[in-house]
């Protein structure tokens, strides 16, 4: 396996690095509440996925197991 000749200056492999940026994670708005949300999750302000509401029914056994914990 072949050694570099010589050592590389800080210049160079920062050059070499200088687009290993992270990229702005897209947004879309919510089509029902018109709040910025991450495309294909759930809004946080409306609890809606594609005209679906998604919050969580509370069961009675559930409700139950918290209260003695």
């Amino acid at each position: 396996m072949t050694v570099p000749k010589r050592r590389l200056s800080k210049m160079k492999g920062r050059q070499r690095r200088s687009h290993y940026h992270a990229s702005v994670g897209a947004l879309t708005l919510c089509p029902s509440c018109k709040q910025p949300i991450r495309p294909h999750s759930i809004c946080i302000g409306c609890n809606t996925y594609r005209g679906r509401d998604f919050t969580k029914p509370v069961k009675e056994d559930d409700a139950d197991k918290k209260k003695k914990s």
